[in-house]
């Protein structure tokens, strides 16, 4: 892990200072967005690991429900089946889709199904928060884990009750009856609101002038940290859409603020490079404890009729490693930060707690961020 953080270091300084990214990749363009989908439905054609339909009411509900759909009246009947669950279908929706497109689907059983393995989806339709249907989905599942079960053992990889379907929904017409087309719409616009996904203010601040600089003075102006308005001017000849496509490829340099984000579950540390810390000394040392059981078996006499016992032998040690305060002088740098720290011999673990105590005496000069 010490190796991987001191790489990650000098990788981020081996970074040109002025590196780029391009508009397209730093911002997401007002109503252009994908929808989320969800549906419920069925999955039949499983191998005895299914719902068990005494325990899920609503699976056996929905069996009925479909298969008086095709005439076959089972409501006075006794199912007994475990072939069948019931799931919760969910999408993603691509702006822009059009009629006959397809998109995948996760699906994800909601009753007490052990497996979705060899299972296929009944036609589903997908609706997004407004009650409105998308698109239908139906196929085939590929599930990643399994589940085995013996007598006395059982082993289960992965997550055998979800699975998906690739190319497995089938995008209806979602403007049929609007009479709004929401590609002309967006080209006959005149004005578009760009958000940062990391909003800063010089970020956008630079993005406008990028702008302003292509396209002419007023194409552009940041609104707020998140937000940066482009408007189509007199001199531009084209739409909006034309403008959009222009603009998404001048490149502009993110400005990143000083902040260091920390996973203790893992150990891992990854700091930004405007980092700072102020003059600091620091100690780090190590308290080992070791208990070592010996036990030792004490024999009778000869003759005596006693009797063999094991006796307990317990051996106690302490260690402590003498580390020796370490100074990092004032405005240091990523790079000498993480070097003094591992010459110090300091594990990512105690790294976490060191950056967390260089916090609290006002000396780290960034953003904590515990994840």
């Amino acid at each position: 892990m010490r190796l991987i953080i001191t790489l990650l270091a000098a990788l981020a300084f081996a970074t040109p200072a002025m590196a780029s990214s391009r508009i397209k990749d730093m911002v997401d363009v007002e109503d252009v967005r994908d929808n989320h989908l969800v549906g419920y439905g069925l999955v039949v054609g499983l191998d005895g690991s299914g719902d068990s339909l005494r325990n899920s009411a609503f699976t056996n509900q929905s069996l009925n429900a479909m298969l008086e759909h095709f005439n076959v009246n089972t409501r006075d009947a006794n199912l007994n089946t475990r072939n069948v669950a019931a799931v919760m279908v969910t999408a993603s929706l691509p702006a822009f889709s059009s009629q006959g497109s397809r998109i995948d689907v996760t699906v994800s059983a909601i009753g007490d199904a052990s497996s979705l393995q060899g299972g296929v989806l009944i036609a589903t339709p997908l609706f997004d928060s407004n009650s409105r249907a998308w698109a239908v989905a139906q196929g085939s599942l590929a599930v990643g884990g399994f589940e085995a079960a013996g007598d006395g053992a059982s082993i289960t990889r992965g997550v055998p009750t979800s699975g998906r379907i690739a190319n497995g929904a089938v995008v209806e017409n979602p403007y049929e009856g609007t009479g709004v087309d929401p590609w002309a719409a967006l080209a006959n616009r005149d004005t578009l609101r760009l958000s940062l996904r990391n909003p800063d203010i010089t970020t956008a601040r630079r993005m406008a002038d990028a702008i302003n600089a292509y396209v002419g003075p007023g194409a552009a102006r940041a609104s707020d940290p998140s937000t940066v308005t482009l408007q189509r001017t007199a001199q531009f000849d084209g739409d909006m859409i034309d403008l959009l496509a222009e603009v998404e490829q001048l490149r502009v340099e993110a400005d990143i603020p000083a902040r260091v984000i920390i996973d203790e579950n893992t150990g891992t540390i990854v700091m930004g490079e405007n980092v700072r810390v102020s003059t600091v000394a620091i100690a780090q040392g190590n308290l080992t404890i070791t208990v070592t059981e010996s036990p030792i078996a004490s024999q009778p006499a000869p003759f005596s009729q006693g009797e063999t016992v094991v006796l307990p032998r317990t051996d106690v040690s302490v260690s402590e490693d003498n580390m020796q305060l370490g100074v990092l002088d004032g405005s240091v740098s990523l790079s000498q930060l993480v070097d003094g720290l591992n010459a110090m011999g300091v594990s990512p673990r105690d790294m976490i707690t060191i950056l967390q105590a260089i916090k609290a005496a006002g000396a780290l000069q960034a953003e904590i961020e515990v994840l």
